[in-house]
């Protein structure tokens, strides 16, 4: 016995509701109404104890990865990606057509009808080729958020490395700049007392105005690096970031950093990103040659006329490529999977005769430091006898000053050279990836 349904609706609204259960629902998602800096030091992102002032380099780095608005930004490229695969993915759906025709006039005697289910069998042939493209694009994308995250490390290790050696190049421009102003005060003092005259006051104002103009010019720059350092960080301008006083870089090793060129393919995420685009690409041309095929519909019509005459049969819809057969397609593809080729090759091409050259630049800096050194350890000793001999009042001021201020020169070109050394070995790390583990690339599969 067949059970009926007290109210022959509701198998249609029971299956309304199943269909309805299956669809995505709409979330609104509010804008921000203000600005997302942090305004303090502990407000940060961090993974581990909190950060602890004063900050190490290798501390700011990985608060910056944490931290960094554009990154934050940037990690919603994921999640789009994923949403590309899983579309990509998905086979074509059935097509179903149907129609009722009512009588209107004639001498038939029933209402007409007819039904149909077909499918696109071109897009069954294509389908494995844009699954293996949206594969490798979400891929690339993984391998290309790597990259940005590692060039805002290197970013924030630079600016780091800046500000803690242009605070010690702003101690020795200090330190002169108070030198020439005890010796202009006393300059003008004797002015003002009648025993010196203003072409002998001259060189002191000058030598006083350029120093404070060196101060001036160092101080607006390193407020300048760390107001960036902040905003890399996600900080408000006005917060302080202490820092350490020594950068703690990695060990500098010529010979590993040679050896690694090699392994630069399999280490950077820019080439590895490069690769997988192009590995999308040469699907999306296989994908393109395929659709050469001329576009099937196959499908199974039925149904009855006014006369109740019933059939039912096959159909079939097949382009003729006559005009079109996806040679344009085929032609972008091409030159688009050709220029990925070369733009790896220059990348490539590029980030090796770079390193290589920072290495040669490097052994350049590390030999006048060598030899600014030398004569450091000359003029230290020339400023201390004068020192020496001032109070001893064998030596007069002007003679003083100046050997006082080679010193600090000196001084400073070593501070000048070793933040040129620490920035060239960022500049390195960066573009070897160093301290990134080698990224073994996933099998392409086989193709039928």
């Amino acid at each position: 016995m067949i059970r009926r349904f007290a109210n022959p609706r509701l198998p249609c609204l029971v299956a309304l509701c199943l269909v309805q259960a299956a669809c995505a629902q709409y979330g609104p998602l509010p804008l921000p109404g203000r600005s997302g800096l942090a305004g303090s030091l502990s407000a940060l992102r961090h993974a581990g104890p909190p950060p602890m002032p004063p900050l190490t380099v290798g501390a700011v780095a990985a608060l910056a990865v944490q931290n960094n608005p554009d990154l934050l930004a940037a990690r919603a490229r994921h999640g789009l990606a994923q949403a590309q695969l899983l579309q990509a993915g998905l086979p074509p759906n059935p097509v179903l057509t149907g129609a009722v025709l009512p009588l209107v006039a004639g001498p038939a005697n029933t209402t007409a009808y007819s039904a149909g289910i077909s499918y696109d069998i071109r897009s069954l042939i294509t389908l494995q080729d844009r699954r293996r493209a949206a594969q490798a694009a979400a891929r690339q994308v993984d391998a290309q958020l790597l990259w940005q995250e590692w060039l805002v490390v290197g970013q924030a290790r630079l600016l780091a490395v800046d500000i803690i050696e242009g605070d010690r190049s702003l101690r020795l421009f200090r330190d002169t700049r108070a030198l020439y102003e005890a010796r202009l005060q006393r300059t003008r003092a004797a002015l003002a007392a009648g025993n010196a005259t203003l072409a002998s006051v001259a060189p002191d104002v000058a030598a006083y105005d350029a120093a404070r103009t060196q101060v001036n010019d160092l101080e607006r720059l390193q407020l300048s690096r760390r107001h960036q350092l902040n905003a890399l960080l996600g900080l408000a301008p006005d917060v302080p970031l202490p820092l350490a006083g020594l950068p703690d870089l990695p060990r500098f090793d010529p010979t590993a950093i040679r050896q690694a060129l090699p392994t630069l393919p399999a280490r950077r995420p820019d080439l590895i990103a490069l690769q997988l685009g192009y590995r999308a690409q040469d699907a999306k041309l296989r994908g393109a040659i395929l659709a050469q095929f001329p576009n099937l519909t196959f499908g199974v019509v039925g149904g009855s006329d006014n006369t109740s005459i019933r059939n039912i049969g096959p159909t079939i819809t097949l382009d003729l490529p006559i005009f079109d057969r996806n040679q344009g397609n085929i032609a972008i593809e091409q030159a688009t999977r050709q220029q990925l080729h070369d733009e790896y090759a220059a990348r490539l091409t590029t980030a090796d005769g770079q390193v290589r050259a920072m290495l040669a630049e490097i052994a350049l800096l590390r030999r006048q430091r060598e030899s600014v050194r030398q004569d450091l350890a000359s003029t230290a000793r020339a400023a201390r006898a004068a020192t020496a001999a001032l109070h001893a009042a064998n030596l007069d001021e002007f003679s003083y000053v100046q050997l006082v201020s080679a010193r600090y020169a000196k001084e400073q070109e070593i501070v000048a050279i070793d933040q040129s050394l620490l920035e060239q070995q960022v500049a390195i790390a960066t573009l070897i990836g160093a301290g990134m583990p080698p990224i073994t690339l996933p099998p392409e599969e086989a193709r039928s």
